[in-house]
């Protein structure tokens, strides 16, 4: 009898100390669905808009290097494998700030500015 007794508490206490642990992993569960949804899908989905504007690229776009350069976009040299042509963050682009023409990779533009950015700029500049 008395050894059943010690086998029922040593039951429960192996099932409080599995309780006491559920609450720990939804705590930790809460802190990743926390930063997934305001840290890194927000990013994700700012890096695709990103790309897919660089991938839509075309002459006359004006826009702004990682170096902080505002340019037009002159010629667009896609690099081509296997004979098809292919968009990649590889690719060259010519651009002409002032009197140079310089060749950038696709993937170091930082900024495509629309035709209503560098308007909305140069007012506010003026002010």
């Amino acid at each position: 009898m008395i050894a059943t007794h010690a086998s029922v508490l040593m039951l429960l206490q192996a099932a409080g100390t599995t309780s006491s642990l559920l609450p720990f992993l939804f705590q930790i569960a809460a802190i990743f669905g926390i930063f997934y949804f305001l840290m890194i899908r927000p990013q994700q989905k700012q890096r695709k808009t990103h790309e897919e504007r660089l991938r839509n690229l075309k002459r006359g776009d004006t826009i702004v290097t990682a170096g902080g350069l505002v340019a037009e976009v002159m010629h667009l040299k896609e690099i081509t494998k296997d004979g098809t042509p292919e968009k990649s963050m590889e690719d060259h682009v010519t651009i002409k700030s002032g009197d140079s023409r310089l060749i950038v990779e696709r993937g170091r533009i930082a900024r495509v500015l629309t035709a209503a950015e560098p308007a909305a700029q140069s007012a506010a500049v003026s002010k």
